[in-house]
């Protein structure tokens, strides 16, 4: 057993044996029945504690009764919790009193400590309990599928950011080497939370980790050591790869990882729905590149092979508006067969390419952020964008997605941190010359018009 799981072992037993205490205090040893009440009414009984053990005890309470709430159960809890656990109104409108009177430090840390929400608080002691992190985590995944219908439970969700924020912040995560030998339990997961190219069986996941040209790494919390947060796939190749399915392959021959010059991040899942916009940190994967090094320091390249998960919708959105000429290549992307067609793939190549490196490069969200969620991820992370891969993905899935396109991210050690703090401070997109080249090229517009030269903005 590593230290690490030790020392979560003993941190297990140490805080059940507190709550078991607890329960004893409470409910004169009946440990196995919860209170009379709701779960709002646990929740109130544990803001008003003031004991340890006690509040433990009620923290797992609370816990228990969150788990055996139906959905629409659980939909009353989250409106108690906007309702009931806001901030307290007498105690905030006398901070605010004070600090228009005053204007002092002194006021000012009152009135951010009056502002906070009693909902932030209850979490923290929820957080008390043996496996209250990771319950949290899922109760938030919970809200998240309610808030599209529910806009007002958003205070709610803005609470758990806030907190998530702090708790899995990259300086308390740690990352492992995942392979065939680790418990099973942990290779489940791999399989169940594949997010970029789908694991068919447990032969299709010997594949991705036994072969001697393969790494796998997982970054954990030391609350949920058996719920890693984040998997990451590596394949070491020559040269830098411009397709998937070579990677994939249930046929391909593994090389020697002395002979790689390149490894490959080609898949990237996170795992935790709850944890949806919770930054880790953006230098994920700079760690993982240093880990490989320190065993291959004959490789040379470090970069992606990445999917565009919301392209095809967005040059979508640009036909149907005569952002593309009608009469131009991309009206071909209609058929259904185009991809099995190499007359249509190759009147398709350039302009497909040269609209993807607009999407990536010009189209922003509402932040001013590369409306691409997996371009944020490396752009934060302190990637460039190096190379544009059309035809990369001909899967019904690559095909939905992004009509076959992938990209490579290249991870340059020596600027790394210059990347990021240019896109970070500016928002500034690091791009190779071929990039830069296809933002520069006239681009088909609507009714047969041309559009005029864009340079790239970095």
């Amino acid at each position: 057993m590593r230290p690490f799981d030790r020392e979560s072992v003993f941190l297990g037993e140490l805080f059940s044996e507190i709550a078991q205490r607890g329960r004893r205090l409470l409910w004169g040893g009946q440990s196995s029945a919860a209170p009379a009440g709701t779960i709002g009414a646990l929740a109130a009984k544990l803001m008003s504690s003031r004991g340890e053990a006690s509040g433990v005890a009620l923290a797992m309470e609370l816990l228990k009764a969150w788990r055996q709430l139906d959905d629409g159960a659980r939909l009353e809890w989250f409106r108690t919790l906007a309702d009931r656990f806001g901030p307290d109104e007498k105690r905030l409108d006398a901070a605010v009193e004070a600090w228009r009177g005053t204007r002092s430090a002194e006021a000012a840390s009152h009135l951010a400590s009056a502002a906070e929400p009693l909902r932030q608080e209850l979490f923290r002691r929820i957080n008390l309990a043996p496996g209250g992190t990771a319950t949290l985590v899922a109760m938030r995944a919970g809200l998240l599928r309610h808030l599209a219908d529910h806009p007002e439970l958003e205070v709610v969700d803005h609470d758990f950011v806030h907190l998530f924020g702090s708790w899995f912040n990259r300086g308390f995560l740690l990352m492992t080497r995942i392979d065939w030998s680790s418990p099973a339990h942990i290779l489940e997961k791999i399989i169940r939370y594949e997010a970029v190219h789908e694991i068919h069986d447990w032969d299709d996941l010997r594949r991705r980790l036994q072969p001697a040209d393969r790494r796998c790494f997982a970054f954990v919390h030391p609350q949920m050591p058996d719920e890693p947060l984040i998997f990451v796939e590596v394949a070491l190749t020559t040269g830098i790869p411009g397709r998937i399915d070579g990677l994939l392959a249930r046929d391909r021959e593994p090389i020697d990882p002395g002979a790689a010059d390149t490894a490959v991040f080609y898949s990237i899942s996170n795992t935790q729905r709850g944890l949806r916009g919770i930054s880790f940190g953006s230098f994920l994967i700079k760690q993982v590149v240093e880990d490989i090094v320190r065993d291959l320091p004959n490789l040379r390249s470090f970069v992606t092979l990445s999917p565009l998960p919301g392209f095809a919708d967005w040059l979508g959105e640009r036909f149907r508006d005569e952002a593309y000429d009608r009469d131009g290549p991309l009206h071909l992307l209609e058929r259904p067969d185009w991809s099995e067609d190499a007359a249509a793939r190759d009147a398709i190549e350039p302009v497909l390419a040269a609209a993807v490196a607009v999407y990536l490069t010009e189209t922003k969200d509402a932040a001013g952020r590369p409306l691409d969620p997996v371009a944020r991820f490396h752009l934060g992370n302190g990637a460039r964008l190096e190379r544009i891969n059309v035809h990369a993905d001909l899967s019904p899935k690559g095909l939905t997605q992004s009509h076959g396109v992938m990209v490579n991210y290249l991870y340059d050690l020596s600027s790394i941190e210059a990347h990021h703090e240019a896109y970070a401070n500016k928002g500034e997109v690091a791009m190779s010359r071929a990039v830069r080249r296809l933002l520069s090229a006239e681009r088909p517009v609507g009714n047969g018009q041309r559009a005029q030269r864009v340079t790239a903005s970095s």
